[in-house]
């Protein structure tokens, strides 16, 4: 199957499922986003310790300050679970 084959494939079984509207709406969810998330990850958690990480909840000063800046990049906080 072509990459195109499987895009219009796919978009019929959203449309089957969800209806048209509901099936844009869906699509519309997803955004490749902008920058460069390894590097921004490099960044901002490069200085932080494995223990750090394993043993801090998400909102401890040393994670909260890192959480701000992945916000504020809009990657959100999942990135401390």
């Amino acid at each position: 199957m072509t990459p195109i084959e499987l895009q219009r494939k796919g978009f019929k079984a959203l449309v089957d499922a969800l209806g048209i509207v509901d099936a844009i709406r869906f699509i519309h969810q997803y955004d490749s986003g902008s920058g460069n998330y390894t590097e921004e990850r490099h960044q901002l958690l490069d200085t932080l310790t494995i223990d750090e990480i394993l043993t801090s909840p998400a909102g401890s000063p040393a994670l909260s300050r890192r959480g701000a800046s992945y916000e504020k990049a809009g990657l959100g906080c999942a990135v401390f679970l």
